[in-house]
């Protein structure tokens, strides 16, 4: 049984997945689901639980907010994906059981962050379906969640960056004296040690002794089988948003100050320790470099619809990109649409433009 609402577009939000940033995800998806204008949209919300289910979730948003909706047992009903290209549509369990309903997507908005969400799994799998949905495709979201990848395809283009090395962690965990001198040998201490793909800080550690990058790097190899050894860049931490298809726009550069250690996920999330600035206390000069890198960068790497690209910059004002994370969070202390409400562009606007140029983009499909 086929349920539509004329006129309006039909979304459908998918929000949790199987991810270290799942929390992160749910704070993302209250925002989203509170901004999409009801008058131009008719909104359906897919959770992903921890484990991997899908379920249409119909209960309040304030279950989201405190992740109780996944047992909200009279508002869940399972969901899959159609598994043919081009049906166009949500299977849903029938309230009877046995059989399923089917309700139309127009396109979707994967409020999701992390491993299985934003490597290019999840968008493999939107793209088999052929419905359209919002941010990059399948190979530039796996090599810009992979922190090594993403070096070394910009390494080619001569953006600037930290000097790392990349271990794995069968090396790390069979010879662990020669992986740590591997890592002296990128800098001096403080070195930083990153999994090469968890997001929002997850995993991520400054070593300033040997002992201490011991640690490091069994708490990166917990997360992934790759880290990323860096040298430290002293420097403000800017950050900017990018808009657009195949013609992006930067937002203006915002900056962090994590009143930490370094902007790890409890600076983020966690403790009120951090502040931002809008406009980043850089000279006008450095933010407009910063945003025709940011762009640069975009291109370089494929994306499509949205990213957050993330640097350095020093007192000299010498700008290091860090990282760029292509489903940034839409929390309400998040950057990326922080940055483009300082533009003018309210977040309903911005889900707006992020929808358009979802449906009218045909790459990769």
């Amino acid at each position: 049984m086929a349920h539509k609402t004329a006129m309006k577009t039909q979304v459908l939000c998918l929000f949790g997945g199987k991810s270290s940033e799942y929390k992160v995800s749910l704070r993302s998806a209250c925002t989203v689901l509170a901004s999409l204008d009801s008058e131009k949209y008719d909104v359906r919300a897919v959770g992903i639980t921890e484990a991997g289910r899908w379920y249409l979730y119909t209960g309040e948003h304030a279950r989201i907010a405190d992740d109780t909706w996944h047992t909200d047992a009279a508002n869940l009903r399972r969901a899959m994906l159609p598994s043919s290209f081009g049906e166009g549509c949500l299977y849903v369990e029938a309230e009877a059981g046995g059989r399923f309903d089917t309700y139309p997507v127009d396109v979707v908005i994967p409020v999701v962050h992390g491993a299985y969400c934003e490597d290019g799994t999840l968008q493999g799998l939107l793209s088999m379906t052929g419905i359209p949905y919002v941010g990059p495709h399948t190979a530039a979201s796996a090599i810009s969640m992979d922190k090594a990848y993403t070096k070394l395809v910009l390494a080619n283009f001569g953006i600037p960056q930290a000097r790392c090395v990349v271990l794995t962690r069968a090396r790390v965990e069979a010879d662990a004296s020669g992986a740590i001198a591997e890592a002296e040998g990128v800098s001096a201490y403080p070195l930083f040690v990153k999994p090469a793909n968890a997001g929002s800080s997850v995993g991520v550690s400054r070593a300033d002794n040997r002992e201490a990058l011991r640690a490091a790097l069994a708490l990166a190899a917990i997360h992934d089988d790759k880290i990323l050894v860096e040298e430290c860049i002293v420097g403000r931490e800017v950050e900017c948003a990018v808009l657009g298809n195949t013609a992006p726009e930067a937002a203006v550069p915002g900056e962090i100050c994590s009143g930490a250690e370094f902007y790890d996920y409890d600076a983020k999330y966690v403790n009120d320790t951090s502040s931002d600035y809008i406009p980043a206390r850089i000279s006008e000069a450095a933010r407009e470099a910063v945003r025709a890198y940011a762009v640069q960068i975009y291109e370089i790497l494929g994306c499509r619809g949205l990213s957050r690209v993330d640097f350095f910059v020093t007192e000299d004002e010498r700008i290091v990109f860090n990282e760029i994370n292509t489903l940034p969070g839409f929390t309400s202390i998040s950057m990326y649409p922080k940055l483009w409400n300082a533009m003018g562009v309210t977040t309903p606007q911005l889900l707006d433009r992020l929808i358009a140029l979802a449906l009218s983009d045909d790459a990769g499909k």
